[in-house]
């Protein structure tokens, strides 16, 4: 049975539990918990005679043993117990519930799953699998699933741009469902990479360092690692459930690709040692950080800065705002400018995440000694933006679109570059002498402003229009969340 097949297979049982109001969400996480128990099995059998470590009486055979209520009610406390379990197994199963209130339908998925001999698939089908079901579920938009799903196109491109290296760390400190990680095992197990036993056991088991606040996303992370061959049945998690910003770094990598979560406020303000931030307030302190800010994306950009090694190597989504705003904005910019050797951001189109009204960047920079030294020479910048039009659904983003970028980027030197009609340089005293350091910064005529015959497809156009509304929407919500309540001005 092919990868498409087997999907379509999988998925189309869900349509069956939505009557009985299970989601898509829903859905896979108990998808997730029952392949690994029927993965479990099949590694415990012959000729890999895995001890697997799930108990005995709450494995794979105990549940195709029983049907209807008895299943229901064994599933229930097998899901309790192994949640108590140390290493992987636990962090699959931590607070595992059945969201399936049909006995007979759960006793139909289980047959489901029984029926495939899922250890004979190689990493790549079981891992095209379940990355489908990742996808079709992101596309629900009423799951809000797709704020943790990159599009595969961009990591794949920002991998390319990267080159991570064997033997070498990587880390997502909000790692989502792991696409990332993903994009980097393909690289690293590209047919000319060759990699010998060494090198494939630190894949495996050491090259991954991620954090996912989530519990159910965390699951769903660590499955799909494991289905492509990434951790042990037996092992430990490679993904810790905790916020990556409570503390600093206890490890520090090699490369770091992320993509952290939008949304302007965090519900905790990150203090340093000069912070300024109201004391009473829920607060934590980062010694390591430049400046105090409630702003999560400038919070994670500086955690990024601190997790890497010197020399280091950094691929980072990031809103326009971080290179635009204000304040701490302001002044994290050019401590990164000073710090750090950023050397490339790639201006994104709209339309290309399930997050609507997003307008992002990639912004690439290496980290560099702290030696009183100015470290960014100047920027490329890479407009993607400008007369370029993306939709989720008719126009979908393709790496075949990011290729001349991959093309300008130069990887394999990329301090031999060459200015295009959409790649340009920019030095680092024109940089900070920009009214407060802005990077948003854009050269290219929009071509529909002048020529209506230019103008997009009419869905596009919705789509953009929607998308802008949105994105003021938001930037008023941030206004207003900024504000003073009147409880507290009439405190004042």
């Amino acid at each position: 049975m092919n990868t498409s097949t087997l999907i379509q297979k999988v998925w189309n049982f869900c349509h069956t539990l939505r009557d009985d109001g299970v989601g898509y969400g829903d859905y896979l996480e108990q998808l997730t918990y029952l392949l690994f128990l029927k993965l479990a099995h099949e590694y415990a059998q012959e000729p890999y005679n895995r001890d697997t470590h799930i108990p005995k009486g709450h494995d794979w055979p105990s549940l195709t043993a029983r049907v209807g209520e008895p299943l229901e009610a064994h599933y229930l406390a097998t899901l309790h117990k192994l949640g108590q379990e140390p290493g992987m197994l636990g962090a699959i199963f931590f607070k595992a519930q059945n969201k399936i209130q049909d006995p007979a339908k759960l006793s139909r998925l289980v047959q489901m799953i029984d029926a495939e001999s899922w250890i004979s698939l190689d990493a790549d089908t079981k891992g095209d699998l379940y990355e489908g079901l990742l996808q079709k579920n992101a596309e629900d938009t009423k799951s809000g699933a797709g704020q943790y799903f990159t599009p595969r196109a961009l990591i794949e491109a920002m991998v390319a741009c990267v080159r991570p290296e064997p033997m070498k760390t990587i880390a997502d400190p909000a790692c989502g469902t792991g696409g990332f990680f993903l994009g980097a095992y393909n690289w690293l197990t590209r047919p000319e990479a060759r990699l010998n036993k060494a090198q494939k056991e630190f894949l495996r088991d050491r090259t991954f360092h991620g954090n996912e606040i989530v519990p159910n996303t965390r699951r769903m992370c660590l499955m799909n690692l494991f289905l492509h061959n990434v951790g042990e049945l037996d092992g430990e998690p490679l993904v810790e459930r905790s916020d990556a910003l409570i503390t600093e770094p206890r490890l520090k990598v090699d490369y770091v690709l992320a993509n952290p979560p939008f949304g302007k406020k965090s519900s905790m303000t990150i203090t340093n040692e000069d912070g300024e931030e109201d004391r009473d307030a829920l607060t934590y302190e980062r010694q390591d950080f430049w400046e105090t800010t409630s702003n999560k994306q400038l919070n994670f950009l500086q955690h990024i800065v601190s997790m890497l090694k010197v020399g280091g190597k950094a691929a980072v989504v990031l809103p326009d705002n971080v290179l635009f705003e204000g304040g701490a904005g302001e002044k994290i910019r050019r401590k990164l400018l000073e710090n750090c050797d950023v050397h490339t951001i790639l201006r994104l189109p709209t339309g290309i995440f399930y997050a609507q009204g997003v307008k992002a960047n990639v912004v690439f920079f290496d980290n560099a000694p702290k030696d009183g030294r100015v470290h960014t020479k100047g920027i490329w910048f890479y407009d993607l933006r400008t007369n370029k039009h993306f939709t989720l659904k008719t126009r979908p983003l393709k790496l075949d679109d990011l290729q001349d970028f991959i093309t300008c980027y130069h990887a394999d030197d990329r301090h031999v570059r060459t200015a295009t009609e959409r790649f340009k340089f920019y030095s680092y005293d024109e940089l900070v002498a920009r009214d407060k350091a802005s990077l948003d910064i854009f050269w290219l005529k929009d071509d529909s402003l002048d020529n209506l015959d230019d103008l997009p497809p009419p869905d596009v156009l919705q789509q953009e229009i929607i998308e802008h509304l949105e994105a003021a929407l938001a930037a008023f919500r941030d206004v207003a969340s900024a504000l003073p309540t009147s409880s507290q001005r009439t405190a004042a």
